[in-house]
C-alpha cells in the first residue's frame, strides 16, 4: 500500500478530478467487463495530459508503486484489471480526450488516447472521412485501448487490425520518460521498431498517451447482404466467390449460426430475424464504394447472390433496402456477445486459425467438444475472412455459474486452445491475454517466444511496475503448467 505521503504528492499533481482514493468512486472500474475478475486499489489517478502521466509514472518508478492502465474498460481478458492486493494504483486514461487535428488531405487523425472509438467515428465522418475499425463496444473503447491490445473488429477483412491503422503514437515508458514517434512515417529504418512493440503490450511496457490515426474516405454507398447458408464449409465457398468478384470492395464477411440468432431476438429488443424460416447458419456480408470509380455495391450484390443462389452456394438471401435495415442486421451481429451472457454461463474463447481451416475447426470439433461435457452447447461466430472465431461452450442448462466454472472451465478451455494449438492458431486473435489467458499462454507457447518477451519485459521495466499480471508469464508459471 503506497505512503500517505505518496498519495499527498499525487493528489497535489492530479488535483481533485485527477486523484482519488475513495473506494466507492474506484469500485465500478474494478470489475472486468466479463464479471469474472474483480480485484482492488489503493487510488485512482486521472491525469490530463502526457506530463500529467510522465511524472505519476516517475513517482510509481520512484517507489516501485504498481500501476494499472486503464481505458474504457470494456476488454474482454481481464487485462485492465487490478490484483486483489490492493497495492496497484489505476491509472485511467480517459481524461486524455481531445481530438487535436483531422488532416483530410494526408487522411490522419491525432487524438488522445482517452478518445472513445464513437466519438471519432462522429468526429471524422463530419470531415468526410471514416475511421475503419469497428467492434460491438464503440460506445465504451478508447483508442488507447484498442492500440494496446491490437484490437481487430468486423473491418479487418480489408483494412487490417489496430496495428495497420496506427501512423504514429506518444507514450510513457516505465521510467517516466516520454516516447514520441506521433509523425506519420512511411520509412523509418532506425532499429527496433518501439511504436510495434507498444501496440499490442496491453501497457505492461509503457502507456499510450497519443496517436496518428490513418483514415479512409468516407462511404459513397455499401450493400449489406444476410445470407443463409447450410455449413461454415459453405459459408467459406461463399467468402472465395466473393473475394474473387469484389477485389477492394469486400469489407465484411461475418458468420454466426442460427442458434446465435435466435439468442438476440430473444434477448435484444428491437431485434428481428432478417429472413423468414430457420436456417443452419448465416453470413453477414458487406460490399462498399468509397470510390467514385467502383461499381455500385448493391447491384453487384444483387447479380452476385443470384448466382450464388442457382448454383447453391447460398439457400436464401436478402439486401438491406436502406440503411435502417443495415444498422438492424449490424446490430444482430454486434449484440451476440451480450445475448449469450443474458442466455447463461459460458466459456468465451476469442481464438483464430488459419481461414482455409475455419471451417473445418467449427464442424468438426464443436460435436467432439459438446459430447465430451455432456449438456454443454457451442455458439461459434465470428470474423470468417481472418480466421477468427468466438468460441462459446455453454453450460448445461440449470448450471450454476461459479460451480460450473470452478468445476470445469480448466479442463474445458484447455481441450480447446490444444486443439487450436493443433491447427498452428492462436489462444488469442483479438482480445489479448490480460490475466485471463496468462497461464495456457505459458503452457502453450514455445520457449522462445516466452524467453523474448521475458527479455523485452525485463528491460523496459525492471521494476515490474507496468500492469504487472498480464500478458508476460513469470518463468514460474510456465514451469508449473
Amino acid at each position: 500500500m503506497p505512503e500517505n505521503g505518496t498519495f499527498e504528492r499525487l493528489s497535489q499533481l492530479l488535483g481533485p478530478k485527477g486523484f482519488t482514493a475513495s473506494q466507492d468512486e474506484i469500485a465500478p472500474w474494478l470489475t472486468d467487463w466479463r464479471g469474472r475478475f474483480s480485484g482492488s486499489a489503493a487510488a485512482l489517478l486521472s491525469p490530463a495530459t502526457t506530463a500529467e502521466v510522465s511524472q505519476v509514472v516517475r513517482l510509481a518508478s520512484e517507489y516501485a508503486l504498481p500501476l494499472v492502465p486503464q481505458g474504457g474498460n470494456s476488454g474482454m481478458v481481464a487485462g485492465a484489471t487490478p490484483d486483489r492486493s490492493g497495492n496497484s494504483l489505476l491509472l485511467s486514461l480517459r481524461r486524455l480526450n481531445r481530438i487535436e487535428e483531422i488532416d483530410p488531405r494526408s487522411r490522419l487523425v491525432r487524438c488522445g488516447a482517452g478518445v472513445i472509438l464513437q466519438t471519432l467515428h462522429e468526429a471524422v465522418a463530419e470531415q468526410g472521412l471514416r475511421f475503419p475499425l469497428t467492434l460491438g463496444g464503440k460506445g465504451s473503447a478508447t483508442v488507447g485501448g484498442l492500440i494496446s491490445t491490437n484490437a481487430g473488429g468486423t473491418q479487418v477483412l480489408r483494412h487490417g487490425t489496430m496495428r495497420s491503422l496506427v501512423a504514429g503514437l506518444e507514450a510513457v515508458l516505465p521510467d517516466g520518460s516520454v516516447y514520441t514517434a506521433l509523425a506519420p512515417l512511411k520509412k523509418d529504418n532506425r532499429g527496433y521498431d518501439l511504436k510495434h512493440l507498444l501496440i499490442g503490450a496491453e501497457g505492461t511496457l509503457g502507456v499510450v498517451t497519443r496517436a496518428t490515426l490513418q483514415l479512409v474516405p468516407a462511404l459513397i454507398e455499401r450493400a449489406t447482404a444476410w445470407v443463409a447458408v447450410d455449413s461454415p464449409t459453405a459459408a467459406y465457398e461463399l467468402l472465395l466467390r466473393a473475394s474473387a468478384a469484389f477485389s477492394g470492395m469486400l469489407e465484411g464477411f461475418e458468420i454466426l449460426p442460427d442458434t446465435a440468432l435466435q439468442h438476440v431476438l430473444k434477448h435484444i429488443p428491437g431485434t428481428r430475424s432478417p429472413l423468414a424460416g430457420s436456417h443452419g447458419w448465416y453470413a453477414l456480408v458487406e460490399l462498399v464504394k468509397d470510390r467514385p470509380d467502383q461499381d455500385s455495391p448493391a447491384g453487384a450484390a444483387e447479380r452476385f447472390l443470384g448466382r450464388m443462389l442457382e448454383q447453391g452456394f447460398a439457400r436464401d438471401a436478402v439486401i438491406a433496402a436502406n440503411e435502417g435495415q443495415v444498422e438492424a442486421f449490424w446490430k444482430i451481429r454486434d449484440s451476440i456477445a451480450e445475448a449469450e451472457r443474458a442466455e447463461g454461463p459460458a466459456l468465451q474463447h476469442d481464438i483464430s486459425v488459419p481461414v482455409d481451416a475455419m471451417a473445418r475447426f467449427i464442424e468438426q470439433e464443436s460435436p467432439d467438444i459438446e459430447a465430451r461435457y455432456p449438456g454443454t452447447a457451442i455458439i461459434a461466430f465470428g470474423h470468417l475472412g481472418d480466421g477468427n472465431i468466438h468460441y462459446h461452450v455453454k453450460a448445461p442448462k440449470g448450471a450454476v455459474a461459479d460451480e460450473w466454472y470452478g468445476q470445469y472451465a480448466h479442463h474445458i478451455s484447455g481441450d480447446v486452445y490444444d486443439r487450436v494449438a493443433s491447427y498452428g492458431g492462436s489462444l488469442s486473435a483479438e482480445h489479448g491475454i490480460g490475466q485471463a489467458k496468462l497461464a495456457e499462454f505459458a503452457r502453450l507457447s514455445d520457449p522462445a517466444r516466452l524467453a523474448a518477451l521475458r527479455a523485452v519485459k525485463a528491460a523496459l521495466d525492471p521494476k515490474g511496475i507496468m500492469n504487472p499480471g498480464k500478458l508476460v508469464p513469470l518463468a514460474s508459471a510456465s514451469a508449473a503448467a
